[in-house]
């Protein structure tokens, strides 16, 4: 491999760590065509569009992510990335020549950007280029409708068999109720999974989750739980229990709401 295939993919790798939470499926535009390969090895849940850097246009509110390597990032750009963006999505671009400064800050501000960040592209063992992100304003100050345009993304009740998503979330009573700091050495965490009777209840992303869990929560349907928690989902498919991928509540919440035993190691490390 080349030097500069090198830093291009340390670049790229860097880039996907700041990818946004999103439905089963990641809607991606790639402005020039260098980072989808990689992002394509690093995560199967993908859908990416790779574009012409000079004559681009993409429908708008259609992408969760637009990155770019190497990019010319000046104003045009930058209002295009931003209408081609759904609300919540987040454009990533990456650099390998220059040095973080506060001009890449303002560039994106003045551009309606907001939750900026700029810091360095990538290490290798020493700092290499630049990265900038920001992301196109909520339409909303509510939250709660914030999740709900995520988690419409995704169709409801689907079937494990046939979906292809990269993860499941569960619903997870741990117990105890403590982060990993506060444990002590002696003790063990036990994680039940929300169920109704043998069949656990389980959501294509983390705003599906979220958007189940609010309203079961406050019928007091759903008690106990304190986390989501992901899975990939070749893991989930290989276990002895039924799955209910995105069930609807009002389906459900009739039943009596079970707790299954799930093992902790074999979960996922979170997201940012």
């Amino acid at each position: 491999m080349s030097q500069a295939a090198r830093v291009t993919r340390l670049l790229v790798e860097a880039l996907a760590k700041h990818l946004p939470p999103s439905a089963a499926t990641l809607k991606l535009i790639d402005v020039g065509g260098a980072a989808g390969a990689i992002l394509a090895e690093l995560r199967g849940d993908l859908d990416i569009r790779a574009v012409d850097a000079g004559m681009w246009r993409a429908d708008e509110n259609s992408a969760d992510a637009v990155v770019a390597v190497d990019q010319v990032i000046d104003a045009e750009f930058l209002a295009e990335a931003r209408r081609a963006l759904r609300p919540g999505g987040r454009l990533i671009a990456v650099m390998a020549v220059g040095y973080p400064s506060e001009t890449h800050v303002r560039t994106l501000e003045d551009a309606g950007y907001t939750r900026i960040l700029v810091e360095h592209g990538a290490d290798s063992p020493l700092p290499i280029g630049v990265l900038m992100r920001g992301e196109k304003p909520h339409e909303t100050d509510d939250t709660l409708t914030r999740v709900r345009v995520a988690a419409d993304v995704d169709t409801a009740e689907q079937d494990m068999a046939t979906y292809q998503g990269r993860y499941v979330h569960l619903l997870i009573r741990q117990t105890p109720n403590k982060p990993v700091w506060a444990m002590r050495a002696d003790e063990d965490i036990v994680w039940d999974a929300a169920a109704v009777g043998d069949v656990l209840l389980a959501f294509t992303s983390l705003p599906r989750a979220v958007s189940f869990m609010q309203p079961a929560v406050l019928s007091g349907w759903i008690e106990g739980v304190n986390k989501v928690v992901k899975f990939k989902r070749e893991v989930i498919a290989d276990w002895a229990e039924r799955i209910l991928l995105n069930p609807a509540l009002e389906r459900i919440a009739g039943l009596p709401l079970t707790f299954r035993p799930v093992d902790p190691n074999a979960a996922e490390q979170p997201d940012e």
